[in-house]
């Protein structure tokens, strides 16, 4: 963690509720420069105001650890260790805030270690405090958030899900949620009530499995786990031992020589096979064939790759060894595993081979002839490819000379303007004030022709390693695409491995600081132009450029305002400029799952429905003035926003979108069942952007959209 002016020393896991009074609050809560703790001293640990956490020394072992524990606690709940894999300090270590703004640890024997990261480009800290709050962190896309409500909430591409949505009803005190990765491998939600009276209270509100042998690798290799709830055991397969049997978790072992089956002439002599019923494992078969339960474990006495054999359904499934995540699954009563064991017959082995030496030499003489006639065919290839690669070779030769001296026409359909690197480089006062930054690169502002012209200049980052002459033939159909709700290109620069493009300047910001950052959020006219802005600029990129063009990253944050507060498109045409192995990857990470469709990953040929889903998030956005998924809410309801504004609008109750706001009542349904539309799950039920244009008009009728997909709530 990077040192900034307060330092957060709380989890984000862990939220207090409400407190009557402040407990063992000091004088102040700011922790000054210059301050330090130590087992040894009067103070060894920092209070948050409430009283209920401490961040300091704590004992461990033999000696004592760095953290943050809630206290008040019949036994000390550890929230967090710093550096939890270094071995504990001595009664005389110190941990000092120094003046240079670090958390510094100092041992008995001098060492001094950094209990945060910290970034040479950061501001050094001026104080720190033990808070009650937690850390906030409003980049929350595909991060497992809990809130104060005790919502347990994961983003993702259908929403979200709530894992768990808990309540307490006694508010007399504080309540604190935490949620844990328990030793066992379960995550669970656990309460801790603090009452007034000094007493409290820890309860387990939900956990994601009910039984330990559901966690995967709870039992080692070649082990199964049985069992329920907390009682689990791990046992071995038939044929196999513990590795160790004072610690039966690190699984088993073959209790005889797999070698023996290969070295057999007969390897069905060697062993029996042991039966062992409703026991399942995770692994994939390496053939699957249809028979008989009485014949699939015979199968695999015959086959040395064949450690054991699932039969279920009238198909024989076999498996090499090592056998993972095996456990005993009692409602799958059909299912019968079959093991090879030895029967402890090795005196086959030593049984001298018999040596079919008629057999040998009747085939050298084939192996002979075809030897010599594969040598011919192989020379005869050499030579037809040498020849080949000679004749290309002076062909190449002679094109290259051609193009060096030949003008090709290049500069007549290249109508941008050529910048070298080291203009732009000074335009931009040496890339000094950057914009913004997206999927394809960081922006920076600029001014050319003696400081009169304002422009933006993009250096793109992940572009694919093509020739100068394929770059100059993208970059032509991208600026070849006029329209006053696209961002125009207005440049270029190539040299070598640096490409970067010019824009014309947009000095009102995106449409996300208009609507998510700004004091005043625009009026309801205004957001009706804005939305219709997005969509001619998109028609005009689906339907009526030269080329179709799909967007692929369409979000308020590549919606730019100009100086008339007109929207404009950025970031169009850019899909081809990525490298092959990191376009879907790159912008699906930076265009956040929210504005994503479900087909994104699931399909590899994207369609310009994908445009449309991600324009109805924004529309949806532009008439509530917040993010599609927000956490702070009043209500769990309300977290996704597609969600609840269909929930509002099954119920009538769309004024709850627009609180305290004058808005005409049918143009306010109108673009909410436009977005419903677009965001629809099948693609085939959204519609073009031609038809959301004609209905956001209100030239169109609009039938009543079906649901968009739920979450899947667990209480």
């Amino acid at each position: 963690m990077a040192s900034i002016p307060v330092l957060p020393l709380l989890l984000v896991f862990l939220l207090p509720i409400h407190a009557n009074a402040q407990r063992n609050q000091s004088n102040s809560n700011k922790i000054p420069l210059g301050s330090s703790l130590s087992p040894n001293a009067n103070r060894t640990s920092w209070i948050s105001p409430s009283g209920l956490f401490a961040f300091g020394f704590y004992p461990q072992d033999d000696g004592f650890a760095i953290g943050i524990w809630l206290v008040n606690q019949t036994e000390k709940t550890i929230i967090w260790t710093a550096n939890r894999d270094y071995p504990p300090v001595s009664f005389n270590a110190t941990l000092n805030f120094t003046i240079d703004g670090i958390l510094l640890l100092r041992t008995e024997q001098g060492r001094e270690l950094s209990i945060i990261d910290v970034d040479q480009e950061d501001l050094p800290a001026t104080s720190a405090a033990m808070l009650d709050s937690g850390t906030n962190n409003e980049d929350y896309y595909g991060q497992l958030t809990l809130t104060r409500l005790g919502v347990l909430f994961l983003p993702g591409r259908f929403g979200g899900r709530i894992l768990a949505n808990s309540s307490y009803p006694d508010k007399n005190g504080t309540t604190i949620y935490r949620a844990t990765l328990d030793a066992d491998g379960i995550f669970r939600l656990y309460l801790h009530h603090f009452k007034s009276d000094n007493s409290s209270s820890m309860l387990m509100k939900w956990s994601a499995l009910q039984n330990q042998c559901e966690v995967s690798g709870f039992c080692g290799l070649n082990s199964y786990c049985s069992g329920m709830g907390s009682k689990a055991y791990c046992n071995c397969y038939p044929g196999f031992d513990f590795i160790n049997t004072s610690n039966k978790f690190l699984g088993c072992h073959q209790s005889y020589n797999e070698d023996d089956c290969i070295r057999s002439e007969d390897p069905i002599m060697l062993y029996n096979i042991t039966s062992l019923q409703s026991v399942w494992w995770s692994d994939h078969p390496y053939s699957v064939i249809p028979i008989e339960e009485e014949g699939c474990g015979k199968s695999c006495l015959e086959d040395c790759n064949c450690g054991a054999v699932l039969y279920t359904g009238a198909k024989c499934s076999k498996y090499k060894l090592p056998l993972r995540y095996g456990r005993i699954k009692n409602e799958n009563k059909s299912t019968m595993a079959f093991f090879r064991v030895s029967n402890g017959n090795t005196e086959i082995l030593d049984r001298p081979r018999q040596v079919h030496v008629v057999l040998i030499e009747s085939k050298r003489s084939l192996i002979l002839i075809l030897s010599i006639i594969l040598g011919l065919v192989l020379c005869l290839c050499f030579v037809l490819a040498t020849s080949t690669i000679l004749v290309y070779r002076h062909k190449f030769d002679r094109y290259k000379k051609l193009s060096e001296n030949v003008n090709l026409g290049l500069a007549e359909e290249f109508t941008l303007q050529s910048f070298s690197y080291n203009e732009l480089e000074i335009a931009t006062d040496g890339f000094k004030e950057e914009l913004g930054r997206g999927s394809f690169g960081a922006v920076y502002k600029g001014t050319i022709s003696k400081g009169d012209k304002i422009i933006s200049v993009k250096r793109l980052e992940n572009a694919v390693e093509e020739g100068e002459r394929e770059f100059r033939a993208e970059i032509t159909a991208i600026a070849r695409t006029h329209h006053k709700n696209l961002v125009r290109v207005l440049g270029f620069c190539i040299e070598g491995p640096r490409k970067l493009l010019v824009y014309e300047y947009m000095k009102n910001g995106s449409l996300a600081d208009l609507i998510f950052k700004s004091q005043r959020a625009p009026v309801w006219k205004e957001r009706i132009r804005i939305a219709l802005d997005v969509a001619r600029g998109l028609l005009y990129l689906h339907e009526e450029s030269e080329v179709r063009i799909i967007h692929c990253n369409i979000k308020p944050q590549n919606i730019l305002m100009d100086d008339n507060w007109i929207a404009k498109i950025s970031d169009f045409g850019f899909a081809k400029l990525l490298m092959s192995n990191q376009s879907r990857a790159t912008m699906g990470a930076e265009g956040t799952s929210a504005y994503l469709a479900p087909e994104w990953e699931k399909n590899p040929l994207i369609s310009l429905q994908t445009d449309i889903y991600s324009f109805g998030i924004v529309l949806l956005e532009i008439v509530c003035c917040r993010r599609s998924i927000e956490v702070n809410v009043p209500t769990a309801d309300e977290i996704i926003l597609s969600n609840w504004v269909y929930n509002c609008f099954a119920a009538g109750q769309l004024a709850k979108l627009v609180k305290d706001e004058n808005v005409e009542t049918m143009t306010l349904e109108r673009m909410v069942k436009v977005g419903l539309w677009c965001v629809q799950e099948d693609p085939a039920l959204r519609p073009s952007m031609k038809n959301v244009i004609l209905m956001l008009e209100g030239t169109i009728e609009i039938p009543v959209p079906p649901s968009p997909v739920h979450p899947i709530v667990v209480h």
